[in-house]
């Protein structure tokens, strides 16, 4: 019988803004096989259908979805509860997951989640998120994305959950990539020096994630 231990860390993936899981796998399974092969990744689509373009047109096949919607300074937002619940749903009929991967508005999401189970207002019927993979990230409440009422909290206290960043040099959520460094205990960081994307690994990046997906193996 396989050792309970060498079993792979089971991620829930969440997409960008107006994308789909589909496109996401693509894009991260570009990742070299010694990264790749190491994890169970699930993809999963937002519940809401885009309800506007997406900039992926013409790159990626539709359909295209996204998680949430905002007003156009991100100052409100709409179906951020139902978001939550949705992902929460999909978790219990469909995990139990160790951790959470998420790319550009999955990002902006995943971060906040861990804070939410923390404050016992989110996922509170699901086990404890040990890790996050946050790819083009941001927080609620920074300088760009004001706080829908249910993650008020989610960054009230530094957050004590094991995390590796991607932050792009020419990525228009640099700053606030960095800027969520902060909220978390010891973040682990790739930088890269592209844009608003799931980037390939240089050997550099790549050492640095199969150290991190050690650690996790180890850590479930």
């Amino acid at each position: 019988m396989e050792d309970e231990t060498q079993r792979k860390p089971r991620i829930l993936c969440l997409h960008g803004f107006r994308t789909s899981g589909e496109i996401l796998k693509q894009l991260v399974l570009r990742w070299p096989e010694p990264v790749v092969q190491k994890l169970d990744l699930v993809f999963l689509d937002g519940q809401f259908p885009a309800q506007g373009r997406s900039d992926v047109e013409g790159i990626f096949d539709p359909p295209y979805y996204e998680w949430f919607q905002a007003n156009e300074h991100f100052s409100e937002y709409r179906n951020f509860e139902e978001c939550v619940a949705y992902i929460e749903d999909y978790i219990l009929k469909n995990g139990p997951f160790d951790g959470i991967l998420g790319f550009s508005q999955g990002a902006l999401l995943a971060a906040a989640l861990p804070g939410m189970q923390a404050q016992g207002v989110a996922l509170g019927k699901v086990d404890k998120i040990k890790f996050l993979i946050v790819i083009s990230g941001a927080k609620f409440g920074g300088n760009k994305f004001g706080m829908p009422k249910l993650a008020s909290n989610a960054f009230s206290k530094p957050i004590d959950c094991l995390s590796l960043h991607f932050i792009g040099e020419k990525d228009f959520m640099k700053e606030e990539s960095v800027a969520l460094l902060g909220a978390f205990q010891n973040p682990v960081v790739i930088h890269h020096p592209r844009g608003h994307t799931v980037p390939k690994l240089d050997d550099k990046s790549l050492e640095i994630m199969v150290n991190f997906t050690d650690n996790i193996q180890r850590m479930i």
